[in-house]
């Protein structure tokens, strides 16, 4: 029986090989598979000519198989040390696993710490995962009294389910799971929150405690450690000791209030990418905040995004708070008649929209209700995608290096070939698209991961996620193929023969949300930003009264040199300034004494070389405005 390995490998195995074989045959350390796009059990038969990935640890997917099968047995702890508890759902999510417990009282820290103490029993017994597949009856057999998985067997439209059972476990679940228990050697409990059934708030309260695991020790002592750093950086605890912005519940969750420091990031951010737009061709434009219904009715988001969406009565009809920037952007280019000579046309927008996010999901910067998106469409004929497509790419990396993220993943998210019903436009749109977008990250040499059935229902995607200090991913550029908008809102150009035509569209977002973009950049600089993004760049401390009238000369200098400075002039001891300072972030400090007073000269301290010796006023401000033209990384 032939199996293929890979688009270059095909391997002959007996008729019943399973998956397990071929991983061993492999080499590999394996926790699951894909096979023909699906994430199977290891224990799984193969087929003629089936197409095998082997999944490790390393991959998403097999993080993915790994989490959830850890949480199953966290839930197995629980049952078995609280058997009042009903179950509700135990999926992995971005980093490690929950599972959710309808249960009166929160659990303890003591309570987690017995519920640890048991998962390492149930690992060291190594129970294997077994997959059973039963009638929808049988199931509801095997979960008389546990009122939630009733409830998920209830909505299955299929009439048989599946089942998975460790030792005298079993739970309602589609897999795939590791196959014992054993390989789980290593994990923590984080924490206990609140969490309403299915993120229904008129629904029932649940306990949900969250976790980590991973095949080794060192890799969850990496881990923890990362998790400590990553509080040290935490962007909401650093806006409020910075003063960058707040938030207000009194005012509304997930809206952001930028304080006159976290402006000044803000704007100079902005600056630059309205300057670098410019520069390679796109069009600033501006768009109101609220629409008429009937524009998101064309546009389909009335249907398929209500949910999401804010509407206002405005005299006897239905307006909407926009919640994206596209409708806007055709309706400009439909203003008047378009020719092939007019394409490409690239609009760009730092558009702020709004959506209708549960409070459940609000964090800080990172997942807000209003939100400002660096936006932009691009309207092109089919012969002028590619060179788009790289100009896109081109100005995502400059645009992300410039701001220090060196480190990326790439995904080509594409359709799921099996429910190609799904998507808007033909095989050939989705075939050209998909050729384009392949055809540009090989042009310019970029590494990526295909993944099947994470496209937008409306086109293919390119998404670069980047990596920051701690080795997090953030979701940075998104580059996305649009065929429904185009053929909705009848989207044309008048070709060389006099013929409309369709255009192009692509949506695309290079840094995402102003507001998640530079809550991640506070936690990737631990708010310690480069000389050209610091709020204030300069502190100028006078060590007693005698200096002050130098320091006043030297900030006026400075400031007239477009450096954003401060004058220290309180009467306080300089250490305590120096202290202050350091923990406010400044990049430079320029201490003045009796001599520095009478040679003219200034005491610079960098944030983190120290003591830079004596430099003449002159000469420091050279070597500011040079390491701020340039965009120095630190």
């Amino acid at each position: 029986m032939k199996v293929k390995i890979s688009a270059r490998e095909i391997r002959d195995y007996p008729s019943e090989v399973r998956v397990k074989e071929v991983a061993k045959d492999l080499g590999l350390r394996a926790v699951a598979a894909q096979v023909d796009g699906q994430i199977v059990d290891l224990d799984h038969r193969l087929e003629e000519g089936d197409g095998v990935r082997i999944l490790t640890f390393e991959d998403p997917e097999g993080k993915k198989v790994f989490w959830h099968s850890t949480s199953h047995i966290m839930a197995q702890a629980v049952r078995e040390l609280f058997p009042e508890v009903k179950l509700g759902i135990g999926p992995p999510i971005s980093q490690g696993f929950y599972y959710d417990f309808r249960r009166r009282a929160p659990f303890s820290e003591e309570e987690l710490g017995q519920i640890e103490k048991r998962m390492q029993e149930i690992v060291k017994a190594n129970l294997p995962f077994q997959r059973e597949e039963v009638s929808k009856e049988e199931a509801l057999m095997v979960f008389r009294g546990e009122d939630f998985k009733i409830q998920l067997i209830q909505e299955i439209e299929d009439e048989r389910v599946t089942l998975y059972r460790q030792g005298g476990y079993v739970d309602l679940c589609r897999g795939p799971h590791l196959p014992f228990t054993g390989m789980v050697k290593a994990f923590k409990l984080l924490s206990v929150a609140g969490a309403y059934w299915k993120g229904d708030e008129k629904g029932p309260v649940m306990q949900r405690i969250y976790g980590i695991s991973f095949p080794e020790q060192g890799d969850l002592e990496r881990y923890l450690k990362n998790l400590e750093e990553a509080k040290r950086r935490d962007h909401r605890r650093l806006g409020r000791e910075l003063d960058l912005f707040s938030i207000h519940e009194e005012a509304g969750a997930g809206l952001v209030y930028w304080h006159p420091k976290g402006a000044v990031i803000r704007n100079i951010i902005e600056d630059f990418w309205k300057a670098e737009h410019i520069k390679r061709g796109y069009q600033l434009v501006y768009i109101p905040h609220i629409a008429k219904a009937h524009l998101w009715r064309t546009s389909g988001h009335y249907d398929f995004y209500r949910e999401n969406m804010y509407f206002l009565p405005v005299e006897g009809e239905e307006y909407v708070l926009k919640p994206m920037n596209c409708p806007g952007h055709i309706i400009i280019y439909k203003s008047r008649k378009r020719s092939y000579r007019d394409l490409p046309i690239r609009y760009a927008e730092l558009g702020t929209v709004y959506r209708a996010e549960r409070s459940g999901v609000l964090h800080g910067m990172l997942r807000v209700r209003g939100f400002t998106q660096d936006d932009a469409h691009i309207f092109c004929r089919l012969d002028q995608l590619e060179e788009e497509i790289l100009g896109v790419i081109d100005l995502a990396q400059f645009m992300l290096q410039t701001f220090g993220y060196q480190d990326y993943q790439i995904d080509l998210s594409v359709r799921d070939p099996q429910h190609k019903e799904k998507y808007a436009g033909s095989d050939q749109d989705w075939q050209r698209a998909e050729e384009s977008l392949v055809s540009a990250l090989q042009k310019r040499g970029l590494d990526y991961r295909r993944a099947e059935g994470e496209a937008v229902f409306y086109g293919p995607k390119i998404d670069i996620k980047l990596l920051d200090a701690l080795g997090r991913t953030w979701q940075g550029s998104t580059i996305q193929f649009d065929f429904n908008l185009p053929q909705r809102f009848n989207i044309t150009y008048t070709d060389r023969d006099n013929s409309e035509k369709k255009v192009i569209m692509i949506h695309r977002a290079l840094l995402g949300a102003m507001e998640r973009f530079i809550g991640g950049l506070i936690e990737f600089y631990g708010g310690a930003f480069p000389l050209w993004l610091a709020p204030v760049q300069v502190v100028i401390m006078p060590i007693t009264d005698s200096e002050r009238d130098y320091g006043e000369l030297i900030r006026k200098r400075l400031f007239e040199e477009g450096i954003r400075v401060e004058l220290d002039d309180r009467n306080e001891k300089i250490g305590h300034k120096i202290r202050e300072a350091e923990l406010q972030k400044v990049p430079y400090m320029l201490i003045l004494g009796k001599r520095e007073t009478q040679g003219g000269t200034v005491a610079v301290r960098q944030r983190r070389k120290g003591d830079l010796g004596q430099l003449v006023l002159d000469s420091f401000c050279e070597r500011l405005k040079e390491e701020i033209e340039q965009k120095q990384i630190w």
